[in-house]
């Protein structure tokens, strides 16, 4: 899906959990070159050793940094940008830093991609983004509204600007998967904010699919969702304490935490009335009605109203033995379950 044979591509964040796959993915297609746009040096020396491909560089930089983001901007065709802060509880206690990183650090790459004639730009954003409670989804949202706005103000550039959304990714860093597994192995009790909270769950395989989905279909401003499952929270706990051996793990509620939902959902249920379903995806257009205010404050547009969203709690519900099947397929999950055998 995609033809990025030849292409230059330049991943933000590129030596996260999203990047790392991607490059995998990008070199498996003839890529011609990938440029690796990060802040952390010593990711980017163990990422180079463990790749060892000619055809990826790496760049130190900072998406608030414009001067570094035109470096590694020239020559590009393609841009991934996932760069962010995405831990909730940074963003909380520094909701400015994740400002500068999410929303001033996201205007300099859709900017810098315009002037350099990127082709195309696929910005990376969360459920979170979606009736947003804490620092960092409303962060995100800013971000897709500045993507959109973009598109929508700059109809003659020659870069579409995308946005992909989507939930929690499994085994990603900071996910939930990689504490319960430790807990376990240390024989301690696996804490679980509330059991009845529901949580999308994706590989980082079908976030890659997402994102090439976007490259190939987007119009300038297009958001993309990619449906998927959802399951308890105590149901994930006990699918990878079973997957581990322990039938019957101890488990303690520590209650929901500060900026935390029941369940998160994709798309609102105004986005819903916009979307048109195409098969393992929904895809919203912008609305692309000009600058002309009178059409946004005088005018409305005749949509039916839908009172449903779509969220982790009316999505597909897994069981244990389908959460079981779904974690096992997560190949740093199977390599615990190997040493338990």
């Amino acid at each position: 899906m995609g033809d990025f044979s030849g292409a230059t591509v330049t991943i933000t964040g590129g030596t996260g959990s999203f990047g790392r796959t991607m490059v995998h993915h990008l070199l498996e297609e003839e890529v011609g070159q990938i440029h690796v746009f990060s802040r952390d040096e010593a990711k980017q020396d163990e990422m180079r050793r463990s790749i060892a491909d000619g055809r990826v560089r790496f760049f130190l930089g900072d998406v608030r940094d414009r001067h570094s983001v035109d470096n590694v901007m020239a020559g590009t065709d393609f841009v991934f940008h996932a760069a962010a802060l995405k831990q909730v509880p940074s963003c909380e206690f520094f909701p400015d830093q994740a400002v500068k990183t999410n929303v001033i650090g996201s205007q300099h790459v859709i900017e810098s991609a315009h002037y350099h004639h990127v082709r195309s730009v696929v910005c990376l954003s969360t459920d979170k983004a979606v009736y947003p409670v804490n620092a960092m989804g409303m962060t995100k949202a800013l971000m897709e509204k500045t993507a959109q706005a973009f598109a929508r103000n700059t109809p003659e550039s020659p870069t579409t600007v995308s946005v992909t959304r989507y939930g929690n990714v499994m085994y990603s860093r900071g996910s939930v998967i990689p504490l319960f597994v430790n807990q376990i192995r240390q024989g301690r009790p696996v804490t679980v904010t509330e059991p009845r909270m529901t949580r999308f769950l994706m590989s980082l395989e079908e976030s890659v699919d997402l994102v090439k989905y976007a490259f190939v279909h987007a119009q300038p401003g297009d958001l993309f969702v990619k449906k998927a499952p959802a399951c308890t929270v105590e149901t994930l706990a006990h699918a990878v304490a079973s997957l581990l051996g322990v039938t019957e793990p101890e488990m303690r509620q520590i209650g929901i935490r500060h900026g935390e939902k029941m369940f998160e959902t994709l798309l609102s249920s105004e986005e819903m009335v916009q979307a048109t379903d195409q098969g393992d995806y929904f895809r919203v257009p912008i609305d692309a009605r000009s600058l002309d205010y009178a059409k946004f404050v005088e005018e409305g547009k005749g949509d039916a109203y839908r009172s449903d969203d779509y969220n982790s709690d009316n999505t597909e519900r897994l069981d244990l033995e389908q959460t079981k099947a779904l974690v096992a397929a997560i190949p740093e999950m199977q390599a615990m379950m190997a040493e338990v055998e």
